[in-house]
């Protein structure tokens, strides 16, 4: 295999190479999407009440957390058509595994979200005449989502790398497009451009991460140094500050 760079591979197979990283890029996409819905109803049924469903919620977390994403892939790809009896297309396949295993995630970033949250806030929200479930949605899932953001970014900065494991089970997307292309020419140019699709997307995201980061740390500390109410002035409650959402 040549280490020397070709840029005549780059030009002549940048169409299938842009084509894979089209596909990855749709594969993170809806598994983002799917995997946050799953992460905030498992989130939030860890925190439940019910035994048997804060139970069932922590050992879906603990076997997705506990096993690499590959032998999911594996599991939902080559095991699942076997126990259902028809084949699934390896799209479906990557979106599903890689959906259940950032639902996992995102479970423990939100249930520790929604458990930074002051009690007080429910309880205010609750003296407004707020029902369970108006206050998870209108008071607590805000808030969890501002205080939560720029791990869920991080979260799904690392799905967007993993995607490189579907390759594995055939699926067409960049690194599986790249591997093609270095069988046939023999140099490793397509693995360099690929490795290059990859952080046009995560370095821009990363800085991203660290912007939020630090914004949430300035209001943080700004918080802390407001000056105390003096005696004639009226300080707000959090059921006023609720009260205007």
């Amino acid at each position: 295999m040549a280490l020397e760079l070709n840029l005549s591979i780059i030009t002549e197979n940048l169409p299938l190479l842009l084509k894979g990283a089209g596909i990855t890029l749709e594969i993170t996409a809806l598994s983002v999407g799917l995997g946050l819905l799953i992460g905030m109803f498992v989130g939030v049924a860890k925190l439940s009440d019910n035994r048997l469903i804060r139970g069932l919620a922590s050992v879906y977390v603990d076997c997705i957390r506990g096993t690499p994403l590959l032998v999911q892939i594996f599991l939902v790809y080559f095991a699942l058509p076997q126990i259902i009896g028809h084949r699934i297309d390896p799209f479906v396949a990557a979106v599903g595994a890689c959906s259940i295993n950032s639902g996992a995630y995102v479970a423990e970033i939100f249930r520790a979200g929604i458990q930074s949250i002051p009690k007080g806030q429910n309880e205010a929200a609750r003296s407004l005449g707020m029902n369970a479930f108006q206050t998870l949605l209108y008071v607590m899932i805000p808030q969890t989502f501002r205080n939560v953001l720029p791990t869920l970014t991080s979260e799904f900065i690392l799905l967007y790398k993993d995607t490189s494991l579907l390759a594995a089970v055939g699926v067409v997307e960049i690194v599986m497009n790249a591997r093609t292309i270095v069988a046939t020419t023999g140099s490793i140019t397509p693995y360099v451009v690929a490795a290059l699709f990859y952080l046009v997307i995560t370095l821009p995201l990363a800085r991203l991460v660290s912007g939020l980061e630090a914004r949430l740390l300035g209001t943080a500390e700004t918080k802390k140094k407001r000056p105390a109410k003096s005696a004639g002035q009226v300080v707000a409650t959090p059921a006023d500050h609720i009260a205007g959402l």
